[in-house]
């Protein structure tokens, strides 16, 4: 509704663009899912159901198909977390954190494991990887500001060590190199952040 409690007229062209660019974008995730990592044009608007002509009308090139990508699958992690009260017991939010860390991890990992193909040749998908790096690491300094504090002049070197430890660097060593399976690697995770982590007002 606009101020005059009108809701406002949303023009057809413009739902009808929104849909394709979801459409492509979804088609272009179900075949990283299927282990295609890098689909090509043509093989998305194929599967998307729609021209070559229509995605490139829609995208200009594959780094704003990759920029739209990106912003889609951080669409969907918000879907699925779930926010974790920084007052419960230390132990609990680790356990909780890596436990979610984990299902986000792998809602990502098919687009993450084709975005390393690419990413000395895409400056967007260095941008996407930077943008989650920050949002991860945001959150372990809320969740865990007390342990952190904790740290003192370690405190730098804590956020980056449990960086490495909670985003798909090191899920990839995990399970694509260890062969771990999902609950062998939130088990390491755990033990990781856990292990990282001084207790809270031992500085």
């Amino acid at each position: 509704m606009n101020e005059a409690g009108v809701r406002p007229r949303v023009d057809g062209r413009t739902l009808r663009a929104e849909r394709t660019r979801r459409a492509i974008t979804d088609a272009h995730f179900a075949l990283l899912e299927e282990g295609e990592l890098r689909p090509t044009a043509e093989r998305i608007a194929e599967r998307a159901g729609v021209s070559l002509r229509a995605l490139w009308t829609n995208f200009k090139d594959m780094e704003g198909l990759f920029a739209a990508a990106g912003e889609r699958l951080m669409e969907r992690q918000r879907a699925e977390y779930r926010p974790i009260p920084a007052d419960l017991p230390r132990d609990e939010r680790i356990e909780r954190y890596c436990a979610q860390r984990a299902r986000l991890l792998e809602l990502i990992a098919p687009a993450a494991r084709a975005a390393r193909i690419r990413e000395p040749f895409s400056a967007q998908l260095r941008k996407n990887r930077a943008w989650y790096l920050e949002i991860a690491r945001e959150e372990l300094q809320t969740l865990f500001a007390a342990e952190l504090e904790a740290a003192g002049d370690a405190r730098a070197e804590v956020v980056d060590a449990l960086t490495a430890a909670v985003t798909f660097a090191g899920w990839s060593m995990w399970r694509d190199e260890l062969h771990l399976d999902v609950a062998g690697a939130t088990a390491v995770l755990r033990r990781a952040v856990s292990a990282l982590l001084p207790p809270a007002g031992t500085a």
